[in-house]
């Protein structure tokens, strides 16, 4: 079922969202919201984060420890607050509730430049698992091509309605998760304890080494928001908002820790810390023969295909949201089939030409770092968002909250907001210092929006 009519572009955020009359728009239900979630998480990072951490040793499963208990954490204040307002543009919506525009529009931008950013780095990842089945190496024309084809055909399947975009996330959720359990579940039947290596392999203290560790681990659990942000696209949101953000991230969470527990139980230590193939190695080491690269190579395809599907939704939906009140400029409202298609494609295009300057001007270091920013921007939304609900209990307006569970969701929002502090410390000085100069041009994109708003006001 969905919503007849279109979604009026002077109406605010506050009103329930309204869907075309087109058979292509189609609210998500629980099971397609939640493979939105885990596809966000569970992007092309995973195949390469047991061989991130294996130098610090096991201690850094501790890391992951900590970040999964952040991370639900954050997702349960996602779900509380999206059942206290059930539209799309997730942390937008609540820091703007709470905060006023200024708060509101830094959620949406921010979020927006991780949104389009993060494309950029999963096309260009998808591209290097790419080269091993189609060998492109030799021709930088052909990675381009590549790269750029990997961003606009999710990007397409999003311009094709939201039936199409749900029907790509779930299935691109459902294949990537059979070789990813094939290790995670298999190989604990071929784990050996000796190729655990050292529990503390660098010179650093304990908390030092889990600090570090968990730095690299950092990125891989943005997503957790990724329901609530398209919750005026979730059929009863109130009801399975929450229910999809808890059980994607706990899925992703325990698929996470159970490939690297097993990676690192099937690839002796010495050789795990040089491998650029980890679940190749695990699958290798499982079964014998050299067919585990290839079927790697499909799977992280599969994986960063459905992550860029989901992501270029959520790049179009929090401009939307902002756009219809005024703090984005009007023609990201524009909706067809259920999706804001002006969001969808300028999303698409600036990702195309961050994605076409890493490889014409050779400056990977700079598209590193850009990729670091993404940590940064991606926790300024968090924190606004965890500071609203602290704002909305402290201040009396959790009307939605039984009192006696009232303490147990303020517990809740501060661990998300000291998860949040943790992750803006661990995306280190050079990414803070940049995401700080993004901010300021964001100022001034509010400066204009804001005067603009003002003058019609008049």
């Amino acid at each position: 079922m969905h919503d007849s009519g279109t979604a009026s572009q002077t109406a605010p955020a506050g009103e329930a969202e309204q869907q075309d009359g087109s058979r292509h728009a189609r609210k998500f239900g629980l099971p397609v919201a939640t493979a939105l979630v885990i596809g966000n998480i569970v992007g092309g990072g995973i195949f390469l984060l047991p061989a991130s951490v294996a130098p610090y040793g096991t201690i850094s499963l501790v890391a992951f420890g900590v970040l999964t208990v952040g991370a639900i954490a954050l997702a349960l204040v996602f779900g509380r607050l999206a059942n206290r307002h059930p539209q799309t543009g997730g942390p937008y919506v609540y820091a703007r509730e709470a905060f006023g525009d200024f708060a509101g529009f830094l959620a949406a931008w921010s979020y927006w430049i991780t949104t389009w950013v993060s494309n950029a780095a999963l096309a260009v990842a998808a591209v290097g698992y790419l080269d091993v089945l189609l060998p492109l190496h030799g021709s930088t024309f052909w990675t381009i091509v590549a790269a750029l084809l990997c961003q606009w055909l999710p990007a397409l399947a999003n311009l094709a309605g939201t039936r199409y975009v749900g029907a790509v996330q779930l299935v691109s959720t459902v294949l990537k998760f059979a070789p990813l359990l094939l290790v995670a579940v298999g190989g604990l039947f071929f784990f050996q304890a000796d190729n655990l290596g050292p529990f503390r392999a660098t010179d650093d203290s304990a908390i030092g080494a889990i600090s570090a560790s968990a730095a690299i681990l950092l990125f891989s659990y943005l997503g957790v928001e990724s329901a609530s942000v398209s919750a005026g696209e979730v059929r009863d949101p109130q009801r399975n908002v929450g229910r999809a953000t808890v059980i994607g991230t706990g899925l992703a969470a325990l698929l996470y820790l159970l490939s690297t527990v097993s990676v690192f139980g099937t690839v002796a230590h010495d050789r795990l810390v040089n491998s650029t193939a980890p679940f190749s190695d695990a699958v290798n080491a499982m079964f014998g023969g050299t067919w585990g690269g290839t079927a790697v190579a499909v799977a992280a395809l599969v994986s960063m295909i459905g992550a860029l599907n989901g992501w270029t939704l959520l790049s179009a939906q929090t401009p939307y949201a902002a756009a219809k009140d005024g703090l984005f400029p009007a023609a990201f409202t524009r909706k067809r089939r259920g999706i804001p298609t002006f969001g969808v494609i300028v999303a698409v295009t600036l990702a195309s030409l961050l994605t076409i300057y890493n490889y014409t001007a050779g400056s990977t270091g700079v598209f590193e770092t850009l990729v670091l920013v993404t940590t940064f921007t991606a926790t300024v939304p968090y924190l606004l968002a965890t500071a609203a609900q602290i704002y909305f209990l402290l201040s009396g307006q959790g009307d939605k909250v039984r009192p006696g569970r009232l303490a147990r969701d303020m517990i809740l929002a501060l661990a998300a907001f000291g998860f949040s502090m943790w992750l803006v410390g661990g995306a280190g000085y050079a990414a803070v210092y940049q995401g700080v100069l993004f901010l300021f041009v964001g100022v001034l994109v509010y400066a204009w929006m804001a005067a603009r708003k003002r003058r019609v006001a008049a």
